[in-house]
């Protein structure tokens, strides 16, 4: 039987939003699924930290792109572009609903290993760490805070 994306490909942490996870030495990278339906617009916010606790933790400028769509499969993601940032804002708009927010490993900062987004609005965050350092069956991934 061969293995599914959850252990080969990807974890996941569902309730991600401002939660650390650990990124360096785990997987190559992080792709953050954010969603605050309405049309509402919300503000997410990228930081860095050492640890799981947050020691250091600091904004991490590294987001030049993003994506958004209405969430609801209904349109295709949307490329949005912007200088390099820890902040990314949708707009109060159906089309913005959904934003994905990607983050590779290489783009923290010496010593750092965590990755948190935080949403200033009442947004979901879902983590995907993706292309995982070490396979395992889901029931042996370790967890993503830790």
């Amino acid at each position: 039987m061969s293995q599914k994306a959850l252990g080969r490909l990807i974890n996941t942490t569902p309730a991600a939003d401002g939660v650390w996870i650990a990124l360096k030495g785990a997987a190559a990278g992080v792709t953050f699924s954010c969603y605050l339906a309405g049309a509402a617009g919300d503000t997410y916010t990228l930081q860095e930290a050492k640890d799981s606790g947050g020691t250091g933790a600091q904004n991490l400028a590294c987001i030049t792109e993003y994506h958004t769509n209405t969430g609801n499969g209904s349109d295709a993601w949307t490329r949005r572009t912007q200088a390099a940032a820890a902040t990314v804002v949708t707009a109060a708009a159906a089309t913005q609903n959904a934003a994905v927010v990607e983050v590779e490993g290489t783009s923290l900062s010496d010593g750092y290993r965590y990755v948190k987004l935080t949403s200033t609005g009442a947004g979901t965050v879902n983590a995907l760490t993706r292309d995982l350092i070490a396979q395992r069956a889901p029931a042996n991934l370790p967890a993503t805070g830790a």
